[in-house]
C-alpha cells in the first residue's frame, strides 16, 4: 500500500482568495481522503464495489449537505466550502464524490428547497448524518438529454399517488433508503416525489459491467404501481425547472470536483517525471514532458479561478445556470485531457492500478457525460449568448 503523498498545486496563489474557514474545511477533507480513501480505493475499483464504510466519514467531514442550515443537520457552510469539499473528495475518486454530490445537491437540496417543513425535519438530519442515503431519479431509458420527455408518471388515487415508470444510471440506487423521483402528474406537470425503500413495487436493480465509476454503486429505479403517500410530494416547485435547479447545484460541485481529479493526475505525473530516468536524465528535463506538465498546470490554474469566481457568484445569488454549465463543461474536459496526457508521461505504468491516473481517466469518461453532456452544455452556452435555442 503506497502512502498518499499528494501535494496540491497552487500556481496563482488561489489560497489567498480563500478564508480561513475555507482552508480548514478543505484541509479536513484532504486529510480524510489521504487517510481513508487513497489506501483502499484502487482495490474497490478493481473489484467494482462501493466502499460503504466511507459513508460515516463523509458525513463527519460535512460532505452531506454542507450548505444546508445547521438546524436541519447540515454544516451551514458557503458555496466555496462546498466546492472545496467536492474537489478534495474527487481527488480521491470521482465515484466517492458522486455519492456525496448526489446526497447533497440532488436529495437534500430539493427537500430543503421544494419540500415542506415536515419533510425537512423528517429527512434532512438523517441524510446529513448518513443514517439515510438518497438517490435522484430523473434520467430514463428513453430520455437522457431531454428529461422533459420523461414517461414516469403518477395518478391521484384519493389518499395516495400511484407511481409507475423507470429510471436508470442512478448513483446510490442499490443502497439508497430514499429516492427523490421526478414524474409527471395526469396533466403532464413534473413534480418530485420522495419514494422510500420498502414501498411495495419499488425495486433498485444494480448496474454491472461498468468500465467507469467502478467504485460507485449505480442502478435503476423501477416503479410498479408504487403507492406513494400524498405527504411525500414536494409541493413548492413544479415543472422541469425543479429538477434542473438541483442539477445546477450538482454541476457546480462537479466543476470543483474535476479540478481535484486533474490535480491528482498532474501531481502523479510531475512526481514520476522527476524520478523516471531515461537517456541518462529524468524525463522531466525533456522538452516534450515539460510541455505536457506546463500545459497541465496552466489549465488547472484557469479552472481554479473559474470555479472560485463561480463560487463567489453563487454565494451572492448571482450565478446563472449557463455560467454553471460553462464551468462544468470546461473543467471536466480539462481534467480528462490532463488524465490522458498524464497517462502518457507514465508510459506503460500509467495503465496499472499502482497509480491513480487510469482510474481517474475512466471515471471522467462518465463525468463528462452525466448531469449534462459536454455537447449539451456547449449548446446551453450557445443559447445563452445568441438568444436562440438549438434544442427545438
Amino acid at each position: 500500500m503506497k502512502p498518499d503523498i499528494f501535494e496540491s498545486p497552487d500556481y496563482y496563489q488561489v489560497d489567498d482568495l480563500l478564508t480561513e474557514e475555507h482552508k480548514l474545511v478543505r484541509d479536513a477533507a484532504r486529510s480524510w481522503v489521504k487517510k481513508e480513501v487513497s489506501p483502499i480505493i484502487e482495490d474497490y475499483a478493481q473489484k467494482a464495489e462501493f466502499p460503504k464504510q466511507l459513508l460515516n466519514g463523509l458525513a463527519e467531514i460535512g460532505a452531506f449537505g454542507p450548505y444546508i442550515p445547521e438546524v436541519y443537520g447540515g454544516a451551514g457552510l458557503d458555496q466555496i466550502s462546498y466546492g472545496l469539499i467536492m474537489q478534495e473528495i474527487e481527488r480521491g475518486d470521482s465515484g466517492v464524490r458522486s455519492t456525496a454530490s448526489v446526497q447533497s445537491s440532488l436529495v437534500m437540496y430539493p427537500i430543503f428547497k421544494y419540500g415542506t417543513e415536515a419533510q425537512r425535519q423528517k429527512y434532512l438530519p438523517k441524510l446529513a448524518s448518513g443514517e439515510y442515503m438518497g438517490c435522484f431519479g430523473l434520467t430514463e431509458p428513453n430520455h437522457g438529454s431531454n428529461p422533459g420527455g420523461m414517461e414516469t408518471h403518477f395518478k391521484d388515487k384519493g389518499d395516495h399517488y400511484l407511481l409507475n415508470g423507470a429510471k436508470m444510471w442512478i448513483s446510490n440506487a442499490p443502497f439508497a433508503d430514499i429516492a427523490v423521483v421526478w414524474a409527471k402528474n395526469e396533466e403532464g406537470r413534473i413534480y418530485g416525489l420522495i419514494v422510500e425503500r420498502g414501498m411495495e413495487g419499488f425495486t433498485t436493480p444494480e448496474t454491472h459491467n461498468k468500465w467507469s465509476l467502478r467504485a460507485s454503486a449505480t442502478g435503476e429505479l423501477i416503479f410498479d404501481n408504487v403507492k406513494v403517500p400524498k405527504e411525500n410530494l414536494l409541493p413548492n416547485k413544479s415543472g422541469l425547472g425543479a429538477p434542473l435547479g438541483c442539477l445546477d447545484s450538482a454541476r457546480y460541485g462537479i466543476a470543483w470536483g474535476a479540478i481535484g481529479a486533474a490535480m491528482d493526475c498532474y501531481d502523479t505525473a510531475l512526481r514520476y517525471a522527476k524520478e523516471r530516468v531515461q537517456f541518462d536524465k529524468p524525463i522531466a528535463a525533456t522538452q516534450l514532458q515539460q510541455k505536457k506538465l506546463a500545459e497541465m498546470i496552466t489549465e488547472i490554474t484557469k479552472a481554479q479561478l473559474l470555479a472560485w469566481r463561480l463560487g463567489v457568484l453563487r454565494n451572492e445569488g448571482k450565478a446563472t445556470s449557463a455560467q454553471i454549465s460553462m464551468a462544468k463543461r470546461n473543467n471536466v474536459a480539462m481534467a480528462i485531457d490532463i488524465a490522458r496526457e498524464a497517462r502518457q508521461i507514465l508510459g506503460g505504468m500509467g495503465i496499472t492500478g499502482e497509480y491513480s491516473i487510469m482510474r481517474h481517466m475512466m471515471n471522467l469518461e462518465s463525468v463528462i457525460t452525466y448531469e449534462g453532456t459536454h455537447d449539451i452544455h456547449l449548446l446551453i452556452t450557445g443559447a445563452d449568448i445568441t438568444g436562440m435555442s438549438a434544442f427545438k
